[in-house]
């Protein structure tokens, strides 16, 4: 079933994707799928849907990053957000985007983030995964 339900998130965003938007899947123990849209050089808000076994664990965050270094090939962002759900409480990624091919649309990604929860608990997500970018040709 979590795999049904992320295939199709997956998909309808795809169609529904233009320039700058980019999608991601975020493998961790805590995974998650994130959209984007890249305002300018530097600013990237996200949303990001994750579960774990069950749809009732269902989390989301909105997290705004900044791209503190760009390369041809990689950008290395971070930022801060909110998480909702099974956790809920304050996120802080930090990651690593490579776009290793000549065609800079699909790419890999690393990915750490404490989370302090509203309450005395805290855990530290670490992920990767794969990202498509919908870029202007």
């Amino acid at each position: 079933m979590k795999k049904i339900v992320l295939i199709a998130c997956f998909s309808l965003f795809s169609l529904a994707s233009f320039s700058q938007t980019t999608i991601a899947f975020h493998q961790s123990n805590l995974p998650f799928i994130g959209v984007n849209y890249q305002f300018g050089e530097k600013f990237i808000p996200e949303f990001r849907l994750g579960t774990d076994q069950y749809i009732e664990d269902l989390s989301a965050e909105l997290v705004a990053n900044y791209i503190f270094k760009k390369a041809d090939s990689f950008e290395f962002y971070g930022g801060a957000g909110l998480r909702v759900g099974s956790f809920d409480g304050i996120v802080i990624p930090v990651g690593l985007n490579i776009y290793p091919f000549d065609q800079k649309n699909f790419g890999f990604h690393i990915d750490g983030a404490p989370i302090v929860g509203f309450s005395d608990d805290s855990l530290f997500r670490g992920s990767f995964g794969i990202r498509y970018r919908f870029a202007k040709n």
